[in-house]
């Protein structure tokens, strides 16, 4: 059935093309009408247009808290025009059908989003009547036409002209389908911005509400998910002040896979750890290199040279601007790399690496502003879906200071150790269970990650270090079982080892420590990574 769009409400806070949208309705012979801002504007420009007080009788008041909650906008969306006694009640009430809503709703996410913010101001930014009129206009979407987003006026134009001023029942579900799922996506924003704020009030009994609503908005559908065989689509959820790969900016590249979203969120995560410049080389979602240094070309050059082999196709976060002599190092040689997120690249970076053949039109490069640890929030509750439910957990932003630890064994550590120790510490927080981390200074040398038991993590992060083994540090995810991977990476040349401790066989294993002369210390926390 197609219907006929007679009369308009019109009422939006994102007022983008709004302008010409309501032009060429009116020019189609709607009537519109239309609310505060909406209005103004449109009269401003010259365009018919009634003030919904009109409509209703009643002025907009309380500072347009109240204006549209009103049975004669909500009667004239809600009537079903083919039940007679509704059509009765419209007549009996002097209630004019509305047959297409124009309403977008007022920016709460980006207002809670912005430093400094009250609450009392987000509060205002909270929409009662849009949501209302969405509902109810989408609710009927059997006569009435929804419209939430600026970038379907053309569409609705488009089959306006088509069908002679109607719309097909096919674009009202459509519509409908989306008004739905923008008022889901406003309600669990708002619902849980309430929650943060009661739980950094203390007010909260958990950190975990009793119902946790996940709602995104779609930015790409993806060529495929992590096969090819699995279809896939990115979606980003509410605006947020920490920098990430979701509100990254895209600067230059192939579309991004499913692949490259998990890797560039696992690197990034990596780099937030670090305050100096640093660089982080991650694969199959765990770092295979990483390093810090004075500048972050010489981070990059120690980085990569941590598994040149598994850097090859790799994902990169910088904690500095790329600059030239990163971009030389990387296209040089036989080196590439599917993609790069740094705070922001600089001009002559940013042309070699986009003008370079292979790299140009391949390597997707991703600004995302500076960050840091501080940057982090801990009110980004991380979630894990499982078949019929999801977990959550807080994210580990757990920071291993020295004064944290304690020296288990008779030998102590020396400042280099220290240093080198609480640097793998930070790596190992980032690697798949079980995780070794052998580093020497502030560079990884080998990693052993999603190791079914502890000792063949330390097996395959000494085999990945090679000759530089001798003299590096160790840092496990968490504790030994058994004193054999203490004694395989002890006869590697492995000089002090750092874990949480907690076993049952903990003194076995600083025993076996103590009886070569290595440093064992205990951190007191596990950092799993599933």
């Amino acid at each position: 059935m197609t219907t006929k769009i007679r009369r308009a409400l019109i009422s939006v806070s994102d007022k983008s093309n709004i302008e010409n949208f309501a032009r060429a309705l009116s020019q189609m012979g709607v009537e519109l009408v239309s609310t505060g801002g909406t209005h103004a504007k449109l009269s401003a420009a010259g365009i018919p247009v009634r003030e919904v007080s009109d409509v209703t009788g009643f002025p907009e008041m309380m500072n347009g808290r109240v204006k549209t909650l009103h049975p004669m906008v909500h009667g004239g969306l809600l009537a079903l025009r083919d039940e007679p006694s509704h059509l009765q009640a419209m007549e009996s009430h002097g209630i004019g059908p509305i047959d297409l809503a124009v309403v977008n709703l007022y920016p709460f996410e980006e207002t809670a989003a912005r430093e400094g913010v009250t609450r009392s101001e987000a509060v205002e930014q909270i929409d009662i009547g849009g949501p209302s009129m969405v509902r109810s206009a989408a609710k009927n979407h059997r006569f009435v036409g929804i419209v939430t987003d600026p970038g379907d006026y053309g569409r609705v134009l488009d089959e306006m002209e088509r069908l002679e001023g109607g719309l097909s029942d096919e674009l009202r579900r459509e519509l409908a389908v989306k008004a739905f799922a923008l008022t889901a996506r406003y309600d669990a924003a708002i619902s849980r911005w309430l929650f943060e704020q009661e739980c950094e009030a203390g007010l909260a009994p958990s950190p975990f509400p009793e119902t946790f609503a996940v709602a995104g908005r779609k930015v790409s559908e993806l060529r495929y998910g992590e096969n090819p065989h699995q279809s896939a689509a990115f979606y980003r959820a509410s605006a947020g002040e920490e920098p990430s790969a979701a509100s990254a900016e895209v600067l230059s590249g192939k579309a991004l896979s499913y692949n490259n979203y998990v890797d560039l969120d696992a690197a990034l995560a990596l780099a937030k750890e670090f305050d100096e410049p640093f660089v982080a080389v991650t694969k199959h979602n765990n770092p295979c290199g990483a390093a810090g240094a004075e500048a972050i070309e010489d981070a990059l050059a120690m980085a990569w040279e941590g598994d040149p082999l598994s850097a090859f196709g790799s994902v990169l976060a910088f904690t500095r601007p790329v600059n030239l002599a990163s971009a030389e190092f990387l296209v040089s040689g036989n080196r590439f790399v599917e993609a790069i997120i740094a705070p922001s690249f600089e001009e002559d970076a940013f042309d070699l690496l986009t003008g370079k053949p292979r790299w140009g039109k391949s390597v997707r490069l991703l600004a995302c502003g500076e960050f840091g640890p501080r940057t982090r929030s801990a009110g980004d509750i991380e979630m894990k879906k499982m078949v019929g439910g999801f977990l959550l957990q807080e994210r580990d932003l757990t920071a291993c200071a020295w004064e944290d630890c304690t020296v288990k064994t008779q030998e102590q550590p020396d400042s280099d150790q220290i240093e080198g120790l609480l640097f793998a510490e930070k790596i190992a927080k980032h690697v798949k269970s079980n995780a070794i981390v052998l580093t020497k200074g502030r560079r990884v040398l080998g990693v052993g990650a999603g190791q079914m038991s502890r000792v063949d993590a330390v097996r395959m992060a000494v085999h990945k270090a090679g000759d530089e083994v001798a003299g590096s540090v160790l840092a496990s995810d968490a504790f030994f079982p058994f004193p054999d991977g203490i004694e395989t990476a002890v006869e590697a040349g492995v000089g002090a080892i750092l874990q949480p401790g907690g076993s049952v066989r903990d003194e076995e294993v600083i025993a076996a420590c103590d009886r070569v002369g290595a440093v064992m210390v205990f951190t007191g926390a596990r950092h799993f990574r599933h």
